[in-house]
């Protein structure tokens, strides 16, 4: 009898519901038990289950299946939802899109998602998921979007996401994430953000794609060398390896990637730094590091230049000091280092709108300029340690 049952249950769900499947229906009311609106938020008043779900807001419908599904209110700065995923998501077989708005969800993903094989976008950010990323959203081979940023993650990221064949973006930052990252197959991967997570190891050189547009790994502990992994990252317009422990040369193709900002700090790359032509890109931050040698003049066309902490050597080639005087370098940091020299008259007016910090090196600064507050009291480096150091 109680098979009888859920069969007329079905058939009369078929008949009041004719334009959308009765599985979908009973998945979407399982969706809408398990979740409940944070106060000042309406996004379930419509989701009266005696009308026409396809009319629920976030609910978009194609004949008789739900094809996305966008749980909260969209609206920038909306109160979002709280609960639970239901594991009944992965009964909208039909589903492409699935996001959820920032809120306070908590729990961890259903497996269940590995079963919408037409998903395309999965957004799940800002929210309280925990747990591990499930590794069978690897099953998901038409997905192009995976974005579980800002939650509570732990683990690693599964070998079987790097096995996606169409993923376009992938972000994961602002998690618990840890170990080594696997290798990206999809020639198609444009968007990698990991930043701030505990990810570490070296990287592969052929662990990325050079499809890559956008690639922030910052805040993490990844390691080894990158001379061997960034000159096939010919489209990148946005990088950021700050805050790392990677290490040997940068390579000099980096400083003509079409970039704004170029952030390496906080590193241990060592070695040189030779650009191949004039650097346009417009904020370069080298600093804490443990690089040598001097000071290359192709980097005077940067606006914002941290070199800072390092340990370069010699004297500030001229072209510096003009351009800092005629207002074209807004900010110079070069305290901290072994430099022994800057052709600047010390009564010289540096423009109002551009900073110079010389604090700690291997001279008496020739001109004084504010410094920031890191920089110490210390006007000059002591002679032993300039006497130690061959650069």
């Amino acid at each position: 009898m109680p098979h009888l049952a859920v069969i007329l249950l079905l058939m009369w769900l078929r008949v009041c519901y004719a334009m959308l499947n009765p599985v979908d229906f009973l998945a979407l009311q399982s969706i809408r038990k398990s979740l409940e609106d944070m106060p000042g938020s309406n996004y379930f008043s419509s989701w009266d289950f005696t009308s026409d779900p396809c009319n629920f807001a976030g609910v978009y419908c194609e004949g008789e299946r739900v094809v996305a599904l966008n749980l909260g209110d969209p609206r920038a700065g909306a109160p979002g939802l709280s609960g639970r995923l239901h594991p009944s998501i992965g009964k909208l077989t039909a589903l492409a899109e699935f996001t959820v708005v920032p809120g306070r969800i908590m729990g961890a993903l259903p497996v269940t998602l590995s079963q919408l094989k037409n998903l395309r976008f999965l957004a799940v950010s800002r929210n309280f998921i925990f747990h591990e990323i499930p590794a069978t959203l690897g099953e998901l081979r038409k997905l192009r979007t995976l974005d579980l940023s800002y939650n509570q993650l732990t683990g690693g990221v599964p070998w079987a996401i790097g096995r996606l064949p169409a993923l376009t973006n992938l972000i994961l930052c602002h998690n618990h994430l840890s170990g080594a990252i696997p290798p990206f197959i999809s020639n198609t991967l444009t968007r990698l953000d990991l930043k701030r997570n505990d990810l570490s190891g070296p990287i592969g050189p052929y662990f990325l794609p050079p499809s890559l547009q956008y690639l922030s790994l910052s805040w993490n502990r990844f390691s080894g060398r990158v001379d061997r992994i960034l000159p096939r990252m010919n489209r990148l317009n946005y990088l950021d390896l700050s805050m790392n422990r990677f290490t040997g040369p940068i390579p000099g193709c980096v400083f003509n990637f079409p970039i704004n900002n170029l952030q390496l700090e906080r590193n241990q790359f060592s070695g040189q730094v030779q650009p191949r032509t004039s650097v346009t890109i417009q904020t370069v931050d080298l600093s804490h590091n443990m690089l040598y040698g001097q000071v290359s003049p192709l980097l005077a066309t940067v606006q914002n230049l941290y070199l800072n902490n390092n340990r370069f050597t010699g004297s500030v080639p001229r072209v510096f000091v003009d351009r800092l005087m005629a207002g074209s370098i807004k900010l110079l940091y070069l305290q901290h280092n072994f430099l022994t020299g800057m052709p600047i008259k010390p009564r010289s007016l540096i423009p109002l709108s551009s900073s110079l910090c010389l604090q700690y090196n291997c001279m008496v600064p020739p001109v004084q300029s504010p410094c920031p507050i890191s920089a110490g009291t210390q006007k000059t480096r002591p002679t032993s340690q300039c006497n130690e150091w061959k650069g």
